[in-house]
């Protein structure tokens, strides 16, 4: 069974930085993409940053500049690199990738969510 498995969230003052991981696992054969959305309260699901699986990279406007996704492919894991922080950034990370799995074809998974609070 695929899962897609976060680490990195927590809380930082505003100008600071976290890191988030997500790492895939289980039996698969390929991972189209991999990106990162956040949701916070009362708003929507939004896109941060995509990689893609011609290694291009986009980001939303709100981010860019600020945030780097970057995968390690030996690892099947992607990183977001979160740098001056603003309050507005707080939110529930998620990763997401479609991914090819043996069974079951291509399929979209998530991971369980990272909370990431920008406060002082």
């Amino acid at each position: 069974q695929v899962r897609l498995v976060e680490s990195g969230g927590g809380l930082v003052q505003p100008g600071g930085s976290l890191r988030l991981s997500c790492t895939v696992s289980g039996r698969f054969d390929s991972i189209r993409s991999m990106a990162w959305y956040r949701q916070a309260p009362g708003k929507e699901r939004e896109l941060v940053a995509r990689y893609g699986r011609d290694d291009n990279t986009n980001y939303s406007a709100a981010v860019r500049g600020r945030f780097t996704i970057s995968k390690n492919y030996a690892k099947n894991t992607a990183y977001l690199q979160m740098n001056n922080l603003k309050p507005e950034d707080t939110a529930v990370y998620y990763c997401n990738a479609p991914v090819l799995t043996p069974d079951n074809g291509w399929n979209v998974y998530w991971g369980q969510g990272s909370q990431v609070t920008v406060s002082s």
